[in-house]
């Protein structure tokens, strides 16, 4: 190439360079990302959320009952017969009382019952007693599926 030809870089370029827009678009893959992975942690956790008292529920073949929009309210007997209101020790002596208070500000009636089945008949049905004049009519008993069924005889 002759020395007097040489090329001039192009101003042209670096003007088009200078005056161009920015871009106004939202990258929506980060978010979309983000919040795939919260799906999936509260899709373990949430079955976590439950009453977390270990109780061993007798077992039955009973269906599950439907569930209501409302918190279920439960009471739960423990193996050592102590009795919980949700997930707070209540002496049963005070059980009535704050159910009655409870009883005011529901609008249901309904109660679950959890029992270990260790625990003499006559204390679940002395709690069911206090249940019932705490306000609630609708006690349901928790049970555990895939107990025995009852045999059927012909007679």
């Amino acid at each position: 190439m002759p020395a007097g030809l040489e090329k001039q870089p192009s101003t042209r370029r670096r003007s088009q360079k200078r005056h161009s827009k920015p871009m106004a678009e939202i990258n929506v893959t980060p978010f979309v990302d983000v919040m795939l992975v919260l799906l999936i942690v509260f899709m373990v956790a949430a079955p976590m959320l439950t009453v977390g008292v270990p109780v061993e529920l007798p077992k039955t073949v009973a269906n599950a009952l439907p569930t209501d929009k409302e918190e279920p309210l439960t009471v739960t007997i423990t193996a050592l017969g102590t009795v919980l209101l949700q997930k707070t020790e209540t002496p049963v002596d005070q059980l009535v009382n704050k159910l009655q208070a409870i009883a005011q500000e529901r609008d249901s009636d309904r109660i679950f019952l959890r029992a270990d089945g260790s625990i003499s008949y006559e204390f679940v049905v002395q709690v069911m007693g206090a249940v019932n004049k705490g306000g609630f009519s609708n006690i349901s008993l928790v049970t555990d599926v895939g107990g025995p069924a009852m045999a059927q005889t012909d007679g």
